[in-house]
């Protein structure tokens, strides 16, 4: 028997499970008209997800529901829906068939764009969808504090944003280059895998770069980039250690780099930034990292207390002469990024559990809720002792104050 020929960017048939090659034909899907049902289940999805056996998902507020009545697909069915997705796309075809997974973009028209990861597993194909909405979001929308605004003006230097993944980085990035935008005249480039949010010329000239389609890899953007005379350069992320030494020349070379990393707060972020180096060359990086950094900005996304929504709350380390020193030196007994955050309020700075306790007394996020996206819960729940009810114990014998001496122990354990 002959075998049916694929076409090419095709997610290959070897990928169908034998109890699904054998099944009936699946009707046709139309791709378009499934995912623009499945948007209509909220207009607060963050995400589709597409599993065989499984009816297509959404996520809502961070939970999974069920995209109304659409029934269960077949892995044959998500295969096609794939196909779509991935349409001509030679480079993530091949991708998903030598590694197992690709990245692709993938736009509705008039409704919004998102961003595809299609990846293998137990030899069938799943989807995962980031829904990224055609306008852009804004300051205000974001509800970003007044301080990242000073981004726009920087002439140099380097500015990342960290948090886990889904965390609103990419949002905040877009609402730092739509600011540009407006308010410079400048040429700005971004070097993206896969392109998100697209910004239209308003006073800037942007041109956005997509890996794989426009260029091989970020680090090759990225020096390609310096040539190209941007003031501000976008780079997705900064995954390897080339990417990070050409960012530092950049911003050294009078460029302002804005760029994401994975990283849970400041100070694990320039832990991540040293640690991609040898040890041999550690302290100059260090040195060169204390110069060229302008601000850390990192998110972590809290479920509202109504229910409806969720609400970022953001550490912001920014430069200072204090700040740059911990950084050149490492952090020390007193001497922490932390530290320096906890007291830098008038400088623009803030801290997690800061902000967190913010959003628990002005009754926006639930108490037990909030403690859990701490930093350090322990503490924080010290600090709301008041708000919960619970009268902060006066100065008593020792005997009197084990029950806090125990949570402060528990929590620097």
């Amino acid at each position: 028997m002959s075998s049916t020929p694929v076409a090419p960017g095709s997610v290959p048939s070897a990928t169908v499970t034998p109890t699904a090659a054998a099944a009936a034909p699946a009707p046709q899907i139309s791709t378009p008209g499934l995912l623009t049902a499945m948007l209509k289940t909220s207009d607060k999805i963050s995400d589709l997800f597409f599993s065989p056996g499984k009816p297509p998902l959404v996520e809502i507020n961070g939970k999974l529901s069920p995209a109304g009545a659409i029934r269960p697909l077949s892995a044959e069915e998500i295969r096609l829906i794939a196909n779509h997705l991935i349409g001509a796309n030679k480079n993530a075809a091949e991708n998903l068939k030598e590694h197992g997974s690709c990245d692709v973009s993938y736009s509705l028209p008039g409704v919004c764009r998102f961003r595809v990861n299609v990846f293998m597993q137990r030899s069938t194909c799943a989807i995962v969808m980031r829904v990224i909405p055609s306008k852009i979001p804004d300051f205000n929308a974001l509800h970003l504090p007044a301080e990242l605004s000073n981004i726009v003006n920087l002439r140099n230097g380097i500015v990342l944003v960290t948090g886990p993944t889904g965390s609103g980085k990419s949002s905040t990035l877009a609402a730092v280059i739509d600011r540009v935008n407006q308010e410079k005249h400048y040429h700005i480039l971004t070097i993206e895998d896969p392109i998100e949010f697209l910004h239209a010329h308003k006073n800037c000239v942007i041109h956005q770069r997509e890996l794989h389609s426009d260029t091989t890899s970020f680090a090759l953007a990225l020096r390609a980039a310096l040539r190209q005379a941007p003031k501000v350069i976008l780079v997705g992320e900064m995954r390897d250690k080339e990417t990070i030494e050409i960012a530092m020349e950049a911003a050294e070379t009078g460029h302002l780099v804005l760029s994401t990393l994975h990283t849970i707060d400041a100070s694990k972020t320039i832990e991540r930034v040293i640690g991609v180096f040898p040890m041999a060359e550690q302290d100059g990086i260090r040195n060169r990292l204390a110069k060229s950094f302008r601000y850390i900005i990192s998110q972590r996304l809290l479920p509202k207390k109504d229910g409806s929504g969720r609400i970022a709350a953001l550490e912001i380390l920014k430069s200072t002469l204090r700040t740059r020193e911990y950084v050149e030196k490492g952090e020390g007994e007193g001497k922490t990024l932390l530290d320096a955050m906890r007291v830098g309020g008038d400088e623009g700075m803030q801290h997690f559990d800061g902000e967190i306790e913010k959003l628990i007394r002005s009754g926006v996020v639930d108490m037990e809720e909030g403690l859990g996206y701490a930093t350090n819960p322990g503490n924080l729940r010290l600090e709301l002792a008041d708000f919960a009810g619970v009268p902060v114990p006066e100065a008593t014998p020792v005997a009197d104050a084990t029950p806090k001496d125990d949570l402060l122990e528990t929590a620097t354990t």
